[in-house]
């Protein structure tokens, strides 16, 4: 198992992506087209790879590619979304087949999003966004529970004390 981490200059506050696709062409072109966008990308060229990784580098959005061989991308999804240190990151499905049944399965298998080859880079960087902003939105409200959760206690305490 072996990949790669590409920062390119990315800001100190850079997302990272994980990129998982088994086309040697297809890794670096959407690298360097992601780093030249601010993004820090780290890559793996299958899916037991992109699995490791998912929880050595703690991206903040996986694009997976369907189709990487012996695991392919919706197994490799399967596993990511099965533990709990990886589950809530975002995974967008990259296939180059269209079928509704391709989109299907990507969203059965936990997949936030989909999106076909050759990649659309601005189509694909909406989808980016997108997911960003829901893992940011749900981060947020998992931090707005913790703090809700004691002072609920502290009430059920001082009411249980004046009773």
């Amino acid at each position: 198992m072996s990949g790669s981490f590409s920062s390119g200059d990315p800001t100190p506050q850079a997302k990272k992506i994980l990129l998982v696709e088994d086309s040697f062409e297809n890794r670096d072109m959407l690298t360097r087209r992601l780093q030249r966008r601010g993004f820090a990308v780290c890559s793996a060229p299958d899916g037991a790879t992109g699995v490791a990784m998912s929880v050595s580098e703690n991206p903040d959005v996986i694009l997976m590619d369907v189709a990487l061989g012996e695991m392919d991308g919706w197994q490799a999804t399967r596993l990511i979304k099965a533990d709990a240190r990886t589950s809530s990151i975002p995974v967008i499905a990259l296939t180059a087949h269209a079928l509704a049944s391709d989109r299907e399965k990507s969203i059965e298998v936990g997949c936030a999003d989909f999106d076909t080859k050759p990649v659309d880079l601005t189509r694909l960087l909406g989808k980016i966004q997108r997911c960003l902003t829901m893992a940011q939105a749900s981060q947020g409200q998992v931090h707005k529970d913790r703090n809700v959760a004691p002072r609920e206690l502290i009430k059920g305490v001082q009411s249980y004390a004046h009773n």
